[in-house]
């Protein structure tokens, strides 16, 4: 999902770069908006899951107060092990999906000023 972002990115880098016809901006808005929501949608999946993971890092660290079992601080370490990488992939996610509504709005202000 990185790479397939990046690669949205410089496209978009290099669209709005150039001077775009009226017809060109509005098939680049409406195909741009489209993959706006598909990474609206990743963005909430990934968002959903990194709360439960870190929910579930917090109540094992509790039990762990109260429990001092071996398996249990393992299980501890096995969830912000994988909390790490949960926060990251949807860090790049969200600053992503921000880059891009800037992208759009750059888009559908030069679809509105072209004559």
């Amino acid at each position: 999902m990185e790479k397939r972002l990046k690669q949205l990115l410089s496209f978009c880098e290099e669209l709005t770069g150039r001077t775009l016809s009226p017809e060109e901006a509005e098939d680049a808005r409406a195909a741009l908006l489209v993959q706006i929501q598909f990474l609206q949608h990743e963005r909430l999946i990934h968002l959903i899951v990194t709360v439960l993971f870190a929910l579930l890092t917090v109540i094992t660290l509790l039990a762990e107060l109260f429990i001092t079992e071996p398996l249990l601080l393992a299980l501890t370490a096995l969830f912000l092990i994988l909390l790490i990488p949960y926060i990251r992939h949807y860090y790049i996610l969200e600053n992503g999906v921000q880059k891009l509504y800037e992208y759009y709005d750059r888009v559908e202000a030069s679809a509105k000023e072209a004559p």
